[in-house]
Order: structure tokens, then sequence, then C-alpha cells
């Protein structure tokens, strides 16, 4: 079965320094261990609890054999979809011997952005970042990267990861054939997520820098807004030409 569990920063460093195969002991005041079943009921705890209180939370995924599973009960502590198991602490040990593969981070959320990293990007860009780009970041939680549910992998950039990455593509001339581009995110590979900054109203586009310019690129939303409403949707897929 698949279970998913807000996770705050230290217990992932935890579950990471085991090789992403189990969780830590719980604590002395931690007597029970709260894997989940669905992933917005993660997502839920994850923006309103760990990010609130850490700046940072991760929604994680992890298989656990159903045969260790029926000797637990299924709470549902509110409404349909707010199901999760109540695992001793002292049962923690034998849960891990029944993952089956790795803890998976599945998404990466994190906290408002301060007023000063945008003052630095519009400083170091030569103009702001689109209105609607930093009220999102600027709520109290976002989506910073991971697997969408449709299954799309999206990094996005703090705006100080954004014109650091400006600055590395004008050093190697890699972004000449892009004028106004501003980097808002990546695949997690060689394509990046951008917008030209010479119309804050235009299109997210999908930039290969091998490309001739903007005509090259491919359009994954109408405009940031519309491209926030996906990331947020979980139903943002990437556009390739046919």
């Amino acid at each position: 079965m698949t279970l998913w569990r807000p996770t705050g920063q230290q217990e992932l460093d935890l579950v990471a320094a085991s090789g992403w195969r189990s969780w830590p002991p719980r604590l002395p005041d931690q007597p029970i261990f709260y894997p989940v079943l669905n992933r917005w009921y993660a997502t839920k705890i994850t923006r309103e609890w760990n990010v609130p209180h850490g700046g940072v939370g991760y929604v994680t995924r992890f298989d656990v054999r159903k045969s260790f599973l029926d000797r637990y009960s299924v709470r549902q502590v509110g409404g349909r979809d707010v199901l999760e198991y109540w695992i001793p602490a002292e049962d923690l040990d034998e849960l891990n011997a029944n993952i089956v593969g790795a803890i998976i981070e599945e998404a990466d959320y994190r906290g408002r952005v301060a007023d000063e990293e945008f003052a630095e990007a519009t400083e170091a860009l030569g103009a702001p970042l689109p209105v609607a780009w930093r009220d999102y970041l600027q709520r109290r939680s976002w989506f910073r990267r991971g697997w969408s549910p449709s299954d799309s992998y999206v990094w996005l950039y703090t705006p100080r990861e954004t014109h650091e990455t400006n600055a590395v593509l004008r050093e190697t001339g890699a972004n000449e054939a892009f004028p106004g581009m501003a980097v808002l995110g990546c695949d997690g590979s060689r394509e990046l997520l951008a917008v030209d900054l010479r119309d804050d109203s235009g299109p997210v586009m999908l930039v290969d820098l091998t490309g001739d310019g903007w005509h090259d690129a491919l359009p994954q939303a109408e405009d940031i807004t519309r491209f926030i409403e996906l990331i947020e949707s979980g139903a943002f897929e990437y556009t390739w030409p046919d």
C-alpha cells in the first residue's frame, strides 16, 4: 500500500541519512507515528503546519506491505479523505522493515519570500518580476519543486535563484537569443521555464538555450496567473511539439 507523510526538514534529513529507507525513532513525546492515506491530506498538513512552523515542508511517499498494515485500523479524523494510520512508536522498526523500496520526496513547499529578495532581483534584472509571481511567492506557502499529480517534475526558483541563473547565462552568452528573459524554474534537467520581462502579461515559456530565440520556445501557460493555477491544482503538464 502507498502511504504519504507530511515531513519537516529535520525528519527528512534523518530519512536521507538512512539512505531513504527508514523513518527515524520517535521522540519521547511522540508515542505515535502518523502516515496518511492520500497525497491531498499530506499536502494540507505540510502547507498548514510544517511550512508555517519551519519555513519548509515536504510531502513524502512510501510503500508498505499490506500484511503489516492489516494489523492496524484506518482512522478517519475529519472529512472523507482525512485518513491515517496510528502506528505505535514501539512498532516503528517493524514498519521500517516492511517498507518496500525507497521513501520518496514527492514535493517541497516553502514559506513567504521576503521583500528584500524581490528588491535584489529587480536591481539585478533591471526590471521587476511580474506582480502575479511576486504574489505567489509571498503566499503562506508555495510549491517549490517536485512531482505534480500529473507526473510532471517542476522546480521553481526563488527571486535570488532567478537573478543568479540569469547572471550565469549572461556571462556565458547563453541567453543572447532571449532578450528580457527571466528564468522562473526548470524541468529538473536542461529545459527552463521563463518569461519575457518586456511583456509581463505574456506566456510562460519552455526554453531550450540551443534555440534561436523566443519563436523557438514552447508556450506552457498563457500567463503567469494561469501557470500558478495549474501548479496549485496539480494539473500542470509540459506541452511539447506534436
